[in-house]
């Protein structure tokens, strides 16, 4: 019997070369080297990116940055520690800089690790602006859970990184040199802010952000240096920002409180902080709302009202330690209303004068690995005055108007005077805590209820 080609078994030898050449053939749309570890994370699931994701936040971020005073008083703080900032446990009881300006400022840029360079980010530019919305959205910061994660919009950004006078040199960004793929963020905003009696020129500083694959890189230091540089270029020395977290050291610290207002959403996502003695039908029951307003001559602002608005603000925030003194421009900027931005409603007396306001604005947050939603409305107080009107009357409408425009839940900090509706309008205290801090200025520690400045981010 003969055995046809096609029959003939391959030698041990032809094997191993048919299997080589077949192998050579798959490698051949394989990249060049071993894989990068992040290629590979993107490429699973997202539900198993996601764990990954919290492991690697718990394990860059857990030990090393206190949530609490008493974790704080057993950490060093390597970099806060060359900073001009009040000391932890220090009782201060006097006013003033703690370094005096300097007589010359550094010129050249602080170094990066090799492979970053520095950019100025131009957010007038709509592509740059794109760049820096995909980088908070994916690597600012989320809940520790790993469910929740903050959803910003093109025209969120627009408000809260451009008010009047601001600086594209203040916009510090950190780009790889590869790819030119933006992954480090920091910004300041120019503000005249009031510390009990002194009236200082100082920055705001937002949006602190380092992509997640570098966060053990410690570029955050070397981000806050270099912006720290800039603002000094222009004669600036001051600074007044916020965290979750406990550095040196707390000018002030106060609790979130939320309110519910879409509660059979919040209830089926586990929204954390809901109360737990009581069933959907109950929480619907305890939290119903008016159908409508009730204060007389409740309306939206216009650009018209911006001067009564300034007037009211004045009058108001006076009454605080730590306060923004606005301009005319700047309520225009950080008041009127935007479409999914900006809220600010007032209270139009009879002779045709404002007699109260309250504004709040919008923060957007993407809901992960839920079977049902996707998404999270939350309206954040931001600024209320009333002379006439009660606050918890003016307050309860104010919720009315978010529920009546779709948001999930309502959010207030306890500064300035809101203390005094936010029980009585069944708003639930959060267990996470907002730090106040000064950069290069030491004064006495004030409680929330003597705050009058709030930090959109």
């Amino acid at each position: 019997m003969k055995m046809s080609l096609s029959d003939k078994k391959p030698t041990e030898d032809e094997s191993l070369k048919q299997s080589k050449k077949k192998q050579k053939k798959q490698d051949a749309w394989k990249p060049q080297g071993p894989m990068d570890p992040f290629t590979m994370l993107e490429c699973l699931p997202e539900s198993k990116q996601q764990e990954i994701q919290k492991a690697l936040h718990l394990f860059s971020f857990g030990p090393s940055l206190p949530k609490t005073l008493q974790q704080a008083t057993k950490h060093t703080y390597r970099f806060w520690d060359t900073q001009p900032v009040p000391r932890l446990g220090d009782s201060v009881v006097t006013h003033g800089p703690i370094v005096e300006g300097e007589a010359s400022v550094r010129q050249e840029p602080y170094s990066l690790p090799e492979g970053f360079s520095w950019d100025t980010l131009d957010l007038s530019s709509p592509t740059v602006l794109k760049e820096l919305c995909t980088l908070l959205n994916e690597n600012y910061m989320e809940e520790d859970d790993n469910t929740i994660r903050f959803e910003f919009s093109l025209e969120y950004l627009k408000w809260t990184l451009q008010p009047p006078n601001w600086l594209a040199q203040w916009h510090c960004g950190v780009r790889v040199d590869s790819n030119n793929k933006l992954v480090g963020f920091i910004s300041a905003l120019p503000a005249d802010v009031r510390i009990y009696e002194t009236e200082k020129r100082m920055v705001q500083v937002r949006f602190l952000c380092v992509h997640k694959k570098l966060r053990l890189k410690r570029m955050t230091p070397v981000l806050i240096r270099e912006l720290t540089r800039r603002v000094k270029q222009q004669g600036l020395h001051q600074a007044v920002y916020t965290a979750g977290l406990v550095l040196p050291t707390p000018l002030s610290s106060c609790r979130y409180w939320h309110r519910p207002l879409n509660i059979r959403k919040l209830t089926e996502m586990s929204y954390p902080g809901l109360r737990q003695n009581m069933n959907l039908q109950r929480a619907l029951k305890f939290n119903r709302l008016p159908e409508e307003t009730k204060t007389p001559g409740l309306r939206a602002m216009t650009k018209e009202d911006a001067a009564g608005i300034h007037s009211l603000l004045q009058a108001n925030l006076q009454k605080f330690h730590l306060s923004p003194m606005l301009s005319l421009q700047e309520v225009e900027h950080w008041l009127l209303p935007r479409e999914k931005v900006i809220d600010t409603y007032v209270v139009e007396g009879e002779d045709g004068t404002l007699t109260d306001m309250v504004s709040f604005y919008s923060v957007s947050s993407r809901v992960l690995n839920h079977p049902v939603h996707s998404g999270l409305r939350a309206a954040h107080l931001l600024y209320v005055a009333s002379t006439v009107t009660d606050p918890v009357d003016l307050m309860e409408d104010a919720l009315v108007l978010a529920q009546s425009k779709g948001y999930d839940v309502f959010c207030a900090l306890d500064v300035m005077d809101n203390k005094s509706f936010l029980e009585k309008l069944k708003f639930i205290v959060n267990d996470k805590s907002l730090h106040y801090y000064m950069y290069n200025w030491m004064c006495p520690n004030m409680s929330p209820d003597k705050v009058g400045l709030v930090l959109p981010n």
